[in-house]
């Protein structure tokens, strides 16, 4: 005997209902695992600005660990006012390149290498970088070519620098060693606090900028996000990574899945 029609109806109304109900559960799930991921683990960033060249470039899709210095209320989507200071913390070491939030709005993602650290001395003089008075060995190295101030393509100065403590990296002077912030006063760095920055040595608003000025000034461990690891991807400058069928000509293929250093 069959059944009666409006069972089958109920039956299917219900099979649908759960059908729904399944896929809100995984939704919800798969959304609450990449929230604890982003939040404990690793985060996605982009490069929007040439501050890091020849470390970094425009168009570099990073990698950043939050575990690498433990977690504030800025390791929180939004920053939540939850607690203060950090926990689980782990002190930026010199040379890292480190994601923070910029202390005068607190909101804003900066990214830039940690050159001072709580309690030193650091001053540019004529282009080269003095921490505690001793001046970091600069080596000579190719030429890049890079954008001046007029957005022209210009070769410029590329250096070798090794911190004291032997992390080396590369830095470029786009305008010599006179450029700007080439030579400053001596920056002491308060307890708790990191002196930031670019390795695009005349073309980064960084510690040297105080935040009267619209710059970085000191940053607080606080507000450190996390340390750039890795380049998971990378596309040209001006080009959007999400126009994949242009990958084969923009997507710089000898950029992915290296270590940032």
């Amino acid at each position: 005997m069959s059944e009666p029609v409006g069972l089958n109806s109920k039956k299917a109304t219900k099979s649908q209902e759960g059908g729904i109900g399944e896929t809100i559960k995984v939704v919800v799930q798969a959304l609450l695992i990449a929230l604890v991921v982003r939040t404990v683990l690793v985060q996605p960033f982009n490069r929007p600005s040439g501050s890091l060249i020849p470390t970094l470039l425009i168009g570099d899709y990073l990698f950043v660990s939050k575990y690498s210095y433990g977690y504030s209320k800025f390791s929180l989507p939004f920053a939540p006012p939850v607690f203060s200071g950090r926990i689980m913390g782990s002190e930026p070491k010199r040379g890292d390149i480190a994601v923070f939030k910029l202390p005068r709005d607190g909101s804003t993602d900066y990214i830039k290498r940690v050159i001072g650290l709580p309690g030193d001395r650091v001053q540019m003089v004529q282009g080269r970088l003095l921490i505690n008075g001793q001046m970091a060995v600069r080596e000579p190295a190719v030429k890049i070519v890079t954008r001046d101030a007029f957005g022209r393509d210009v070769p410029v100065a590329t250096y070798k620098e090794t911190l004291p403590g032997g992390v080396s990296h590369l830095v470029i002077e786009r305008d010599g060693d006179t450029g700007y912030y080439d030579n400053t006063k001596v920056f002491e760095v308060p307890a708790g606090h990191y002196f930031m920055m670019g390795d695009n040595r005349d073309n980064s608003t960084d510690s040297r900028v105080g935040p009267e000025e619209g710059g970085v000034g000191f940053v607080p461990f606080e507000n450190f996000v996390g340390r750039a690891e890795v380049i998971f991807f990378s596309v040209d400058e001006g080009e959007a990574a999400w126009q994949f069928w242009k990958w084969p000509w923009t997507v710089r293929w000898s950029r992915l899945f290296q270590p940032v250093r």
